[in-house]
């Protein structure tokens, strides 16, 4: 089954995706499982990033929203976390700025007084094919969001954050067989892969895991404001589910990398694709 041809001015909005995308607001039933944790989530407005905030509220954790300036969407992450009785602190702004990741931790501080899970999940992508129509300023700035951002906030955070503290950085199918029309994005998403490996190392003797996921084809905004129309068509047929995945469907992972019942994996990176093995 395949979605409307359609595309979006990047960063793209849920008002404007068709059909709309599940992140789990009539489905997903939480346990208590992260009762009284404190979580940041970059890229928190929409997509897999609502899907989590929704997720991490119904079991019992508070939350601090980044996005970039997509207010519409924030406010609905916002109500859907208030009406799970869970607090919701919205920030937008632009994480390729390093001053500004660490403005997002520092309120999250004031506001909460420690970080328990920091997902680093906001990321910029944009379909080229050839090499030569991507300028350098994108790719630096696809770089800066979506690594540098990563680096910056996991920096920021570590004084705060204690024993059984998770960092998740959202990886990507990409980090093991890129696209060579998301080139950069694809070259990201292997560093976070990269880059979560050695912090599970690095910070392992103070009792923090550092995980990665990897998602497949998934139905969000960042999909039509950054591919053609005719590859919106036909996006996530490629999957041997041949459908992409809804944001909804990632959201038990982050849940489960972020609770204590996850206390052994560290150093992962997790498959969520549709079928397609990554290594």
């Amino acid at each position: 089954m395949s979605q409307p041809a359609q595309q979006q001015q990047p960063p793209g909005t849920e008002s404007d995706l068709d059909p709309k995308a599940d992140h789990g607001e009539q489905s997903y039933v939480g346990s208590g499982r992260l009762e009284g944790k404190i979580a940041v989530i970059t890229g928190g407005d929409s997509g897999i990033g609502k899907a989590v905030a929704i997720a991490y509220a119904r079991e019992g954790a508070d939350l601090v929203i980044s996005y970039l300036n997509e207010q519409e969407d924030a406010e609905d992450t916002k109500h859907w976390v208030e009406k799970a009785g869970r607090r919701a602190v919205l920030i937008p702004g632009d994480v390729s700025d390093p001053e500004h990741c660490r403005k997002i931790i520092s309120t999250t501080v004031e506001e909460f007084g420690r970080v328990d899970v920091l997902v680093s999940n906001a990321a910029y992508q944009m379909t080229h094919e050839t090499i030569e129509e991507i300028s350098d300023e994108e790719f630096d700035y696809t770089v800066r969001t979506n690594l540098n951002a990563y680096f910056y906030l996991v920096k920021a955070a570590l004084p705060h954050m204690s024993e059984g503290a998770s960092i998740i950085g959202s990886s990507s199918v990409n980090s093991d067989s890129p696209s060579p029309t998301l080139a950069p994005y694809a070259a990201t998403k292997a560093a976070i892969a990269n880059l979560t490996a050695s912090l599970a190392q690095l910070l392992a003797d103070r009792g923090i895991r550092a995980n990665s996921v990897a998602p497949g084809p998934i139905w969000t905004p960042l999909i039509p404001s950054t591919m053609p129309p005719e590859k919106v068509e036909n996006f996530g047929q490629q999957a041997p589910l041949q459908r992409p995945g809804q944001p909804a469907e990632l959201a038990p992972v982050y849940v489960m990398l972020a609770s204590d019942e996850g206390s052994y994996v560290s150093g992962a990176r997790i498959a969520v694709t549709g079928g397609k093995p990554i290594l």
